[in-house]
């Protein structure tokens, strides 16, 4: 059913605000992904001065030592400036993050040129090792900062635009499946309500109401996530809108007890499993049939299935071929990277579709 909208934005409330490309670099992986960027950089330019030779390990200890402080200074700056960066565009944060780059890296070299200077005076040394002029050591470190801190910036600005533009079709396949199969559910919805207004008026009005709830929970479906017990209701009105129109026919069983309500989802995950479940499934048995629906928690997973009849004559599915399953796949990839998935298979007469996704709580 999927019964969103595709009204126009208004105002603009609908566009995506507009995101500094950088990661969060108060993130403890990011943090992590510094390190060890800094140290591959560190043994590639080791390797370029000395190869495999005696003088090899040390030089990579001190080439090490400068790029992790360069590195992790360069991270904490970002992320104590992400809030004024995250408000600029892309060129002039850019420019602002290429500078923090490199006046940190000019800190840390002449950091470095003093305390090689401070140990060659008490040990009665020079400061060969970092070089014949003190110029030359500062631009030559400048033009490295420079060159990888360009070029770790495309990076992250390719790789942001990759995900938004993953995330744009995903959004735009969602909105074409709504606007496909939207007229279906509603005229069939209201056409239930129109015989039950002179029959059972009562019931009539609980199902108008249950009508607009479901509307009204669609188009918040523009949210990123909802919590799981906010999903459970919408798919809980879905299947009694429907219990209407087909009567007997449809039968949902629901054992849910023990999620966590709190959980946060992509928003419409569970509502297409079951109405995958009635008109594919259900409706077109003679007899028709009952959906189980099931849930429960695994650690720090939650897995929750919709098990349903389906003809045993109707050819098996596809996996994939289903445009809804594997719209509701997507985003729970994307939500839950590596973690959120769906998987459906077809025996014995029956089609159980399973969700399975990390909990994430909403904050307090």
């Amino acid at each position: 059913m999927n019964p969103g909208t595709d009204a126009a934005p208004r105002g603009g409330d609908d566009a995506p605000a507009p995101r500094f490309y950088l990661p969060d670099f108060c993130a403890p992986g990011h943090v992590l992904a510094v390190v060890l960027i800094a140290e591959l950089v560190a043994i590639l330019l080791t390797l370029g001065r000395y190869g495999i030779a005696e003088d090899f390990w040390p030089d990579l200890a001190r080439t090490s030592l400068f790029l992790l402080w360069v590195g992790l200074g360069t991270a904490a700056i970002l992320c104590a400036a992400r809030p004024a960066l995250s408000r600029m565009d892309a060129r002039r944060g850019s420019l602002i993050a290429l500078g923090i780059i490199l006046a940190v890296t000019a800190i840390v070299t002449e950091a470095a040129w003093w305390f090689a200077g401070a140990a060659g005076r008490l040990l009665g040394l020079g400061q060969g090792d970092l070089g014949a002029s003190h110029l030359r050591f500062l631009l030559r470190n400048l033009s490295v900062g420079a060159i990888a801190g360009g070029l770790a910036l495309r990076y992250f600005y390719v790789s942001q635009q990759w995900k938004r533009n993953v995330e744009a079709e995903a959004s735009a396949r969602v909105r074409a499946l709504q606007a496909r199969i939207r007229p279906h559910f509603l005229f069939n919805s209201m056409n239930t309500i129109a015989a039950l207004t002179r029959s059972d008026p009562a019931r009539a009005e609980e199902a108008v109401t249950d009508l607009a709830e479901l509307f009204r929970a669609a188009l918040r479906e523009t949210r990123e996530r909802i919590r799981l017990e906010e999903e459970i209701d919408i798919a809980r009105t879905y299947a009694r809108i429907e219990g209407l129109r087909l009567g007997d026919r449809l039968r949902v069983e629901w054992a849910l007890d023990g999620l966590p309500g709190d959980a946060l989802v992509p928003a419409l995950v569970l509502q297409p499993l079951v109405e995958n479940a009635v008109y594919h499934g259900v409706e077109p048995l003679a007899g028709g049939g009952t959906v189980q629906v099931r849930g429960a928690r695994d650690g720090r997973f939650v897995e929750l299935t919709v098990d349903n009849p389906v003809d045993p004559a109707r050819p098996r599915r596809v996996a994939g071929s289903g445009i809804g399953l594997d719209n509701v796949r997507q985003r729970l990839n994307l939500m839950f990277p590596g973690e959120g998935t769906l998987r459906w298979a077809q025996d014995d007469g029956r089609f159980v579709a399973t969700l399975r996704f990390p909990v994430v709580q909403a904050a307090p």
